[in-house]
């Protein structure tokens, strides 16, 4: 076991800034909260602290079709009337409503997920976190489900130039559709989903029954669950299912999806998850001891996502947090009690035993198809994508550089590694 765990920590303030509309429930500014949160912790300085590059159109297309990407850049609150075409093609509309900077607000989060596979496989640190991704509903030609840009699929296409095996694992209250789409023909990524299932809750996907197909055939894992489920019965399912998971597929690497809408009393959510529940299945993917690439998700009652994220940083860093919120820029948020833990509810858990253990042995019988880890023959590793640098004769001295920009060009005087090779050249200290 590693006696300290090198920690990378992604953010970039800008990320927290933009408005998905008044009625919307996707608060970006929940991130600002819990970066608040985390700073007046303490943690920062637990950790080394990035500001992700932005990720260029060509990266993004990595995975989601060019003219997809191509219109998310184009298409802007005051020109979408004029291309209702391509406003249905792409899904956008209300449920990913087209905003000022929507563009720029992909790009940062993306950026700060293939910003944390890239330190993973160069080994710069042993886990990476970026509360700002987990965006998992968007698909390759489309938007869905608050989701513009999936950085999971590009984060772990990042990953497999170095892995053999990724494992993917999504708690948030939705089914991971559009991660478990991306992989389903390969058996290269495991993808591990645990979602309220049935009565027409989006994104609809996601029984049990749904185990991949071809190459990825019994790859994909489906944990379907009702209204209500309590730390109890979540944290002992997930930690059987988790640990068969680990000893029969061997993954280089895990990718933690932790969205917060699994939490008790959000404002979208049907779970019954306190803070510790939760986190608790963050402690228990930790102690396998891979390289972990952790991100953010879903969580529609923002000041319980903060709470939840920041005590999960504290988890990721064996640090335990004082009950007691320290004063901070977001404090009102938190009052009265001003407490980092928050009560379940008094609801029902429509999970019966008999139930939960009827899903539980499909998905043991379904790992059992597995007869061992899947070889493969790894090729020469294409380079992490090449970023030009700017030329310092070529700019133009009166051209107004923006905050972003001159953070680019700051170099820091304690990175790991310094020379023509660093893949990390991107990456800036805040």
């Amino acid at each position: 076991m590693r006696s300290k765990d090198r920690i990378s920590y992604f953010y970039d303030g800008d990320v927290g800034n933009v408005y998905f509309g008044p009625n919307h429930p996707m608060k970006p500014h929940r991130l600002c909260m819990t970066h608040h949160l985390v700073i007046s912790y303490d943690l920062h300085k637990k950790m080394e602290i990035y500001r992700p590059h932005k990720a260029y159109p060509v990266e993004l297309a990595q995975f989601h079709s060019a003219d997809c990407v191509e219109f998310l850049q184009r298409i802007n609150p005051d020109s979408q009337h004029l291309f209702p075409e391509e406003m249905a093609k792409f899904k956008l509309g209300e449920d990913c409503p087209v905003f000022d900077d929507m563009f720029e607000f992909c790009q940062i989060y993306a950026g700060g997920t293939i910003d944390a596979a890239r330190r993973l496989n160069n080994q710069l640190c042993d886990i990476a976190i970026n509360w700002a991704g987990g965006l998992h509903h968007a698909k390759k030609c489309e938007a869905s489900g608050f989701c513009y840009i999936n950085d999971l699929v590009l984060g772990i296409l990042e990953l497999l130039k170095y892995h053999a095996r990724v494992l993917y694992i999504d708690i948030d209250v939705h089914h991971g559709d559009g991660v478990e789409e991306a992989f389903y023909f390969t058996d290269r990524v495991m993808t591990v989903s645990f979602h309220k299932y049935g009565n027409l809750f989006f994104p609809g996907s996601g029984d049990v029954k749904e185990t991949g197909e071809r190459e990825g055939k019994f790859y994909a894992i489906n944990v379907p669950l009702k209204d209500g489920i309590d730390d109890t019965s979540f944290t002992r399912l997930f930690k059987t299912i988790i640990s068969k998971v680990v000893e029969t597929y061997q993954p280089g690497v895990i990718v933690l999806q932790c969205g917060a809408d699994s939490l008790a009393g959000d404002r979208l959510g049907c779970f019954n998850l306190s803070i510790d529940g939760h986190a608790e299945c963050v402690r228990f993917v930790k102690k396998f001891g891979l390289p972990l690439l952790v991100t953010g998700g879903g969580g529609y009652t923002k000041e319980n996502v903060a709470r939840c994220w920041t005590v999960e940083t504290g988890v990721l860093l064996d640090t335990e947090l004082p009950n007691e919120i320290p004063d901070n820029d977001y404090i009102k948020y938190f009052a009265p009690e001003c407490s980092l833990r928050i009560p379940t509810a008094h609801i029902e858990n429509f999970n019966s035993k008999s139930y939960l253990g009827t899903i539980k042995m499909q998905v043991l019988e379904n790992l059992r198809c597995i007869q061992h880890a899947p070889s493969v023959q790894m090729q020469e590793v294409p380079p992490d994508f090449y970023i030009p640098d700017f030329d310092e004769d070529e700019k133009n001295p009166d051209e107004r550089v923006n905050q972003h920009t001159q953070d680019k060009l700051i170099q820091r005087d304690d990175e790991y590694y310094d020379g023509d090779n660093d893949n990390d050249h991107n990456m800036d200290d805040v």
